[in-house]
């Protein structure tokens, strides 16, 4: 059954709430010191699922905020989606036992399909591929590295992987307030058929109104997710849930 929902973002580093200016470390904003009162901030806001990062994690190549994903999940009843340093089976399944109903995939769908592969098989319908481009390839290692894949290539080793959503974020416009690229991720979508989540850059409701049109439109979407435009206040959450309803 088709769906799509507003998805509120949470990045950790340092055990902190921040968003990055294009994945620059260098470029971070503090939004909080307390990522399970967030969390339960945004469900109480109406959300229906939670998007979180361990950039440490994506950075290091291995998970590093463990017991503050864990107090996230087991402090909500909404599906949290999880991604950031998942190189390996146990570290996947640690964060799916830990509560998480997704974990998201990235590095290791370019280096590694074949954990991806046996991701999905061991626990199907629970294993999401990130793929985050950056001038039309993908980006990997907390987006520090690119790689010589293209988004539509690692997007058909997650289709036949049997992944059941794919987060396609622009890094150009990621932290940006630059809108979200809807027609690159429109044109991903609808060349495979993962569901994809719009990501990077959402700077008002129009984005989220303009990703349910698209929907509604019969493209391959299942939802937006949006980070810095929340924190700063450009998009209210209860708005956004509204609009990504229909």
């Amino acid at each position: 059954m088709r769906s799509f929902a507003a998805i509120p973002a949470i990045d950790l580093r340092g055990g902190r709430c921040v968003r990055l200016v294009r994945g620059d470390f260098a470029a971070e904003t503090t939004y909080g010191d307390d990522p399970v009162a967030m969390a339960r901030r945004w469900a109480d806001e109406g959300a229906e699922r939670l998007h979180v990062v361990d950039l440490d994690g994506a950075a290091r190549g291995e998970r590093a905020h463990r017991s503050v994903i864990a107090r996230i999940c087991a402090a909500l009843a909404i599906p949290v989606q999880v991604g950031g340093g998942l190189r390996d089976i146990d570290a996947i399944a640690s964060v799916l036992e830990a509560g998480a109903e997704r974990a998201i995939l990235g590095t290791v769908a370019v280096s590694r399909p074949e954990l991806v592969d046996q991701a999905c098989a061991r626990f199907p319908g629970r294993i999401a591929v990130g793929i985050d481009q950056r001038e039309g390839r993908v980006a990997t290692a907390g987006w520090l590295a690119d790689s010589a894949a293209g988004p539509l290539e690692v997007a058909r080793r997650a289709e036949a992987a049997g992944a059941a959503a794919i987060v396609f974020t622009d890094i150009s416009r990621d932290g940006t307030g630059a809108g979200a690229n809807l027609e690159a991720t429109v044109e991903l979508a609808n060349a495979q058929s993962v569901p994809v989540i719009v990501s990077g850059g959402v700077a008002s409701i129009d984005d989220v109104r303009s990703a349910r049109a698209a929907y509604d439109a019969g493209a391959n979407l299942a939802g937006i997710i949006i980070g810095r435009a929340l924190y700063e206040g450009q998009v209210r959450l209860a708005e956004a849930v509204a609009a990504a309803a229909g």
